[in-house]
Order: C-alpha cells, then structure tokens, then sequence
C-alpha cells in the first residue's frame, strides 16, 4: 500500500490558497473537476520535484504550460489528472484562487 499524500497549508485567505503536496511513489489522480459554489476557480501549480517515472499532469485544457512543470488551469471547468507515479515522489506547490472569495481545499 502506498504512502499518503501530505499537503501542507502555507497560506489560507478567502480568495487564495497556498499548498505545499507530496505525493508518493504508486500514487495516482484520477481524472476529476474541482468543484465550487461560486465565482471562477484558477490553480497555479509548479511542480517542485517530479518522479523519475510517471507522475504526468493531463488537463483537458491549459491556460498555460511551461516546460512541464508550471500550469495554469481552470480545475472547475476541465477534467484534470494525475498518471501514477511509477518511480520517485512528485512536490507541487500549488495555488488556488476564486474570484468569488470561496477556495476550495487543494486535490
């Protein structure tokens, strides 16, 4: 059985959300829409530390994607996952801002 996720919470207000996440060799996310009440949902997500095998981000649709390892995407409209991390662990620092002031909690 594989190791949990660990987020960490680095900062929390209404419209923004900082997350520090570790996910762990044999981990996987599987395709999924973040959902909120309200308002226009955008991640930015850098990936810190990637796998040495699998561990790919697959989005729908992009706003942006640098080199692989900086995207920004809207989690509330397109389908986004996470292959699994066949070798190594993946670190994302990731940040979720809501135009309506509602940040849902990272995934």
């Amino acid at each position: 059985m594989p190791a949990n996720v660990k987020t960490r919470i680095l900062f929390r207000s209404k419209r923004l959300n900082l997350y520090l996440v570790r996910y762990p060799e044999g981990h996987k996310v599987g395709p999924h829409l973040d959902m909120t009440s309200e308002g226009r949902l955008y991640k930015l997500n850098c990936v810190l530390v990637k796998p040495k095998a699998g561990g790919e981000f697959i989005c729908e649709k992009n706003i942006f994607n640098l080199f692989g390892r900086v995207y920004l995407f809207r989690p509330d409209l397109y389908q986004h996952r996470v292959s699994k991390i066949e070798r190594g662990n993946r670190w994302l620092l990731s940040f979720a801002l809501n135009t309506s002031g509602n940040v849902p909690l990272a995934q």
